[in-house]
């Protein structure tokens, strides 16, 4: 907020002094319409006529100021914001502090219920503070002047209901407040449960009680929501209810005092004016209960330390890379995933990483690539250890495609420009043919401007896996890693697409991980992890004359293919 501390100010003074006008207005009205009842020369009156038409003119011009200032400084915040949850969001769980994973569900109430609550924060809960607490104090000079003892009464009834009234909306609504954030946040992950994954429920015969999930927590949102909203009726009630004791109050000490009628009209509507620029206080003490825990939750994205970047980074060599990996050791919580890897790849190699699930295929990948960290040994691409590279060059060396890549909503022409923004048509469709999807796209019924959902609804399986593949292919970066890149596809398509890959055009060097062996004949070397470790390595057909952990996949999966 602090580059916008300037129009938030401006927003603030700018309401108080509506609100002083406003209280200006009443007043001055007030004496005027009291005094012209007495029938008093014209020129008595003109004084106050000016005021009465001076303060409504500067009421409302300061009222535009005030939502102008106070809405362009709020929506400012929040985009940057927004940006800078998003980015905190697709930094996932790597990196030192070992973010923990955030569920789509999740993900999406923070960046918008969450992100919305600041907001709320500064235009419903800051701002009417402020202006409340001005005119409340002017409301009380004003009636000083005329009665002393009106204003004490005042102060009195402000008090009420701009400190205890809110106190109690806030305590009674605490509650309630919590249950509707944790509603929203469960309501956002059942959803998308449902929507994302409709076809897998329909599949398993779970609709319908995935369905009835997200109806239960929509029930549990409606029925936190009807608890806050009834305590914010019994808090406006309350509100009014003082705001009418207080003006008869102080309209009875004024006339205790021995104020005239003119004064004791002062008295009655400025006293309602003051308490009325207080009464939203208890509305905003309220929302103050509901924004404070999604401000928090938004804070704790924001507060991951950030992404570790070396004093003096050394820029990664331009070219195809070579890739060492020297005694690296990878573990999530108590279970090691890589433990003492050496593997060294050769500049332009084209390498096939093969192993059982859990072998620890994808996290090699990963720990390359500088998404996982490595607690013991180093990674280095092209001699440069990562440690000591900028994390940008890192994930400009090393890109591909990963497990959980992600097809947005937009054209086929979009999510493939993801990985090069520049590129013409002639590299988009070279890309496209080497991923087999160039076919796709010319059958589709707009071509490249054909538009998908999110997650790549609208394709199938084997259609979504080609375009993230294709979109990896056009990025084209001195070390490719693919995370099962045929996966999706049938056994036969697969197998020509994993052999095309390992025996194309000559470039940058290829990690590639499948479980599919029978295209590795292409592959410049296959290395086998089992249990977190390298067990065999060397060419495919030098590895099947060997016993061992390669040989037994071979088996494995020629008897998958028999039956």
């Amino acid at each position: 907020m602090r580059p916008r501390v300037v129009r938030l100010v401006v927003a603030g003074v700018a309401g108080a002094a509506a609100e002083l006008c406003g209280l200006g207005l009443v007043a001055a009205a007030a004496w005027l319409i009291a005094r012209a009842a007495q029938r008093p020369e014209l020129a008595a009156l003109s004084l106050a006529i000016v005021a009465v038409r001076g303060f409504a003119l500067a009421k409302g011009t300061l009222r535009y100021a005030e939502r102008l200032a106070g809405h362009d400084a709020a929506l400012r915040v929040m985009a940057e914001l927004r940006g800078r949850v998003f980015d905190a969001l697709a930094a996932g769980p790597a990196g030192p502090a070992g973010r923990r994973r955030v569920r789509d569900g999740d993900a999406l109430t923070r960046m918008v219920s969450d992100v919305d609550a600041v907001q709320d924060l500064l235009l419903r809960c800051v701002l009417p503070g402020v202006a409340a607490v001005v005119c409340g104090a002017a409301g009380v000079v004003v009636c000083g002047l005329v009665a002393a003892s009106g204003a004490g009464v005042l102060a009195v009834g402000l008090v009420v209901a701009g400190v205890v009234v809110p106190w109690a909306a806030a305590v009674a609504g605490g509650r309630a407040a919590a249950r509707a954030a944790a509603g929203r946040e469960a309501l956002a992950v059942r959803s998308l449960d449902v929507l994302e994954g409709a076809a897998d429920l329909a599949v398993f015969g779970a609709a319908e009680r995935f369905a009835a999930r997200a109806g239960d927590a929509a029930a549990r949102l409606e029925a936190a929501e009807r608890s806050a909203a009834r305590v914010s009726a019994w808090a406006a009630a309350a509100g009014f209810a003082v705001q009418g004791v207080t003006v008869a109050a102080v309209t009875w000490a004024g006339l205790r005092a021995g104020v005239d009628e003119v004064g004791a009209a002062v008295l009655a509507l400025t006293s309602l004016v003051a308490v009325e620029s207080v009464l939203p206080l208890a509305e905003a003490a309220r929302r103050l209960r509901e924004v404070v825990p999604a401000v928090r939750r938004v804070g704790a994205v924001l507060a991951a330390p950030p992404e570790a970047v070396p004093a003096r980074p050394v820029r990664v060599p331009a070219g195809p890379l070579g890739v060492e990996l020297r005694g690296v050791r990878v573990a999530f919580g108590g279970a090691v995933a890589l433990d003492g890897v050496d593997l060294r790849v050769e500049p332009g190699r084209r390498v096939a990483v093969v192993g059982a699930s859990g072998a620890g295929k994808s996290t090699l990948l990963a720990a390359v690539s500088g998404d996982v960290p490595v607690v013991a040994g180093t990674v280095e691409l092209g001699g440069c250890p990562l440690a000591r590279c900028a994390p940008d060059d890192v994930r400009a060396a090393v890109r591909g495609l990963a497990q959980d890549a992600h097809v947005f909503a937009g054209t086929v022409r979009a999510n493939l420009l993801l990985a090069r923004p520049g590129a013409d048509m002639a590299r988009l469709r070279a890309a496209a043919e080497r991923a087999r999807f160039l076919e796709v796209v010319e059958a589709m019924p707009d071509g490249w401007d054909t538009v998908v959902g999110a997650g790549g609804r609208g394709l199938s399986g084997g259609q979504r896996q080609r375009l993230l593949l294709a979109r990896a292919l056009l990025a084209d970066p001195p070390v490719l890693v693919l995370d099962e890149p045929t996966e999706a596809l049938d056994p036969a398509a697969a197998d020509a697409l994993t052999r095309d890959l390992l025996s194309g055009p000559r470039g940058g060097t290829v990690l590639l991980v499948t479980h599919r062996l029978a295209a590795l004949d292409a592959a410049d070397e296959v290395v086998v992890l089992d249990r977190g470790g390298v067990v065999q390595r060397g060419r495919h057909e030098d590895l099947l004359a060997l016993p061992g952990a390669y040989r037994d996949l071979w088996d494995a999966e020629l008897l998958t293919t028999t039956a």
